[in-house]
């Protein structure tokens, strides 16, 4: 599986340096000048003592980050940059200026909201004709998504480890890295990763899936052999909880549509048993696939049949 986090840079990857990065008066000409021949370069003049700086310069950094390649920031204290400052005419702080080919093409001084300093990098990028791309962090989490449904979760888990040391606080890369565990068997690393989560994630919506998948993999740790349950429900075919448990075991050895079945079963046998258990446990295990499996759109119609029927 490549790697491909901070390598690369056409429409994407990030350019050579990094996106973000603080110069002084020896390297401008490279790092702004050069850089702004093929990368358009937002440079922000910036002092320690400067109040307004504080609260540009993270909006700055974010809106560059959001852009995802299609420019570039470049920091310049002028305390310790002087002559460069004066070069510049730099008269008060902040001041933000935008380089293209060379040249500077826009730019403004003092406070911005932070929705003003979007329109001004996404101004940039448009004048620029830069065509977004995916970023290096999309592309690894594509990567990571396809070993994870081809059954590679040891390399899915590589990958999702990659994005999650750029952006810990990644939500498709913690729940993937979830689902890794689970894949791999491990549902008491799974369950351990997710109740370490903070309290605002473990509830968002990207992880109601997983909390689903991680419920079923409990669950069905707790049922009993299949052959042994086979052989119950062949004995006593309204014995509706060793069907129930079976349904959980097969779930369990990956028998996703022979789990289906024995759950529908129940539900055209007595679908009020337990208090409609079969049913809540097919719409577990939708949650837990997805709306978009092939197998939740196929079992959902059939349970829709059945119940309506």
């Amino acid at each position: 599986m490549e790697t491909i986090i901070g390598a690369g840079k056409a429409n994407g990857g990030e350019p050579p340096g990094g996106l973000i990065k603080d110069s002084d008066t020896a390297r401008f000409a490279q790092d702004v000048i050069e850089t702004s021949m093929t990368t358009p370069v937002i440079v922000d003049f910036w002092a320690p003592w400067c109040g307004p700086c504080k609260q540009l310069t993270p909006a700055l950094e974010k809106m560059v980050q959001a852009a995802r390649g299609a420019v570039r920031l470049v920091k310049v204290n002028i305390d310790e940059n002087q002559e460069l400052a004066a070069q510049m005419r730099i008269q008060s702080v902040p001041a933000v200026y935008a380089f293209v080919k060379g040249q500077p093409v826009d730019g403004f001084v003092g406070a911005q909201s932070e929705s003003q300093v979007k329109a001004f990098v996404d101004r940039l990028a448009s004048q620029a004709g830069a065509e977004l791309g995916p970023s290096p962090v999309d592309q690894a989490l594509e990567q990571a998504q396809a070993a994870l449904e081809s059954g590679q979760p040891a390399a899915a888990s590589a990958l999702f480890g990659q994005v999650l040391q750029h952006e810990p606080d990644n939500e498709a890369a913690l729940a993937g890295l979830i689902r890794c565990h689970l894949d791999a068997g491990d549902a008491a690393a799974a369950r351990q990763m997710f109740d370490s989560l903070p309290e605002d994630k473990g509830s968002a919506a990207a992880f109601a899936s997983i909390k689903a998948a991680l419920e079923l993999a409990e669950q069905s740790a707790e049922t009993g052999e299949i052959p042994e349950l086979e052989a119950r429900v062949a004995a006593q075919p309204n014995d509706h909880q060793a069907r129930f448990d079976l349904a959980m075991a097969r779930h369990a050895a990956g028998e996703r549509e022979a789990a289906v079945e024995a759950l529908l079963e129940i539900l055209g046998r007595d679908r009020n048993w337990n208090e409609a258990a079969a049913r809540h446990q097919l719409l577990k295990f939708f949650e837990a696939w997805g709306p978009k499996d092939e197998l939740t759109q196929s079992a959902r119609r059939r349970l829709s049949s059945l119940l309506f029927s």
